[in-house]
């Protein structure tokens, strides 16, 4: 048997709206999954509009996180779309939603009206504090993530307040582990036949992914601090300013033990190795500030770039700090389809992120997001709808 991709011939069904929800339904997308994203007619995923930068189109917001999907409109409170969308159930493998708690259940799909409906389905949810639980009907969004898994309290200076991060780890970190969650539960339906649900709060995802802290909470027995760049007991271990000095002109340089005679060569700081006052780990952070000044004095005066490249040939662990402008331009991202070029209908060329997850056998091309309800026509076809049975369904607002 041939299989173009490694989710080829399943078919999700996604209910969600903004960033968490679609970038699940993204990500099963993009390792060859069929999408359809069910809206409701006339608005559809409210990021559509949300931070638009151009009249008429699709926010650069929804086409970041909608590619490679299929768009089907569908009212879920009449009688008619609810018919539709029953229909639909029956020809799926994943439910994907991110509605507020309940909403699903007074749409009169819950969980077990779904099972009778196709005892295969794999019904996942994502919610801001899961479904169970004294905060489970509180509303949360990014920050709130953030701040409630503890993300916030370890980052940031130590003279300053706690502080988000706009890598999105509530909102994508959340949709990651929900593409985790429906994985696993299509392997077990592979062996059992049967569905289940599959839920992930974003305050569990955020608390998942700082559980080093939490670790290191117990080693020391009191609230992890905020430390700045400074990256646990080492140095050097923090960012360095690099030539002109522009806001992001630095670098992270980690250097363990057996690295500490390169970067001194590379420094130009030969006369230092063997050195008592440096040459260890335990004497480094005794003269952190010594040492951080003279890596500096050698960074400063170069481009970060370039700092970057000598100590990568010196084998020490080099990081240019890159804005959002590198990273679009960056010649190793586009190498690797990580920054990758999409046309859309009405915007026409844009870049945006590629597939971080590489498939050798089943690479998935990226293509553009769906204009809402742009595939109505062909999808109720499959589920045996006329074009007199559409124009009836659109006549009574069910489409």
């Amino acid at each position: 048997m041939t299989q173009t991709s490694a989710l080829a011939g399943i078919r999700v069904i996604d209910l969600t709206n903004n960033q968490a929800g679609p970038s699940c339904g993204q990500m099963l997308a993009w390792l060859g999954a069929e999408v359809i994203k069910v809206e409701e007619p006339g608005k559809g995923d409210v990021a559509r509009t949300s931070l638009g930068d151009q009249p008429g189109a699709d926010s650069l917001f929804f086409l970041t996180f909608n590619a490679n999907k299929r768009s089907l409109t569908v009212n879920l409170k009449s009688a008619r779309g609810k018919e539709v969308f029953s229909k639909l159930i029956k020809t799926g493998d994943v439910l994907l939603e991110n509605f507020g708690p309940g909403v699903l259940d007074r749409l009169g799909f819950a969980y077990p009206k779904l099972k009778s409906l196709n005892p295969g389905l794999i019904l996942a949810s994502i919610k801001g504090f899961g479904t169970y639980g004294p905060h489970s009907h509180y509303k949360s969004y990014e920050p709130i993530a953030q701040a409630m898994g503890g993300s916030m309290s370890v980052t940031g200076f130590p003279d300053a307040p706690p502080t988000v991060t706009w890598a999105c780890v509530g909102d994508s970190g959340t949709g990651m582990h929900c593409t985790i969650g429906i994985l696993a539960a299509l392997m077990q339906r592979h062996a059992t036949g049967e569905g289940q649900q599959v839920e992930v709060s974003m305050q569990d995802a955020v608390v998942n992914l700082v559980r080093v802290s939490l670790r290191d909470h117990q080693r020391a027995g009191r609230p992890v601090e905020r430390n700045g760049n400074q990256l646990g007991p080492f140095v050097p271990a923090t960012t360095y300013r690099c030539h002109p000095g522009g806001p992001n002109d630095y670098v992270f340089i980690i250097a363990q033990q057996q690295m500490w005679h390169p970067l001194l060569r590379t420094i130009g700081r030969e006369e230092l190795i063997g050195d008592p006052r440096y040459d260890t780990v335990k004497a480094r952070v005794e003269r952190r500030d010594e040492v951080n000044a003279f890596i500096e004095d050698w960074t400063s005066q170069r481009p970060k770039h370039e700092v970057m490249r000598l100590l990568a040939e010196a084998g020490v662990p080099c990081g240019a700090c890159q804005d959002t402008g590198e990273l679009l331009t960056d010649p190793h991202l586009h190498a690797r389809d990580m920054i990758v070029e999409v046309e859309h209908p009405v915007r026409g060329t844009y870049l945006t992120a590629g597939n971080p997850i590489k498939l050798s056998a089943s690479a998935v091309p990226i293509s553009s997001s769906p204009l809402l309800g742009q595939h109505n026509a062909e999808i109720l076809a499959e589920l045996g709808y006329s074009e007199a049975d559409m124009a009836a369904l659109k006549e009574a607002g069910a489409i």
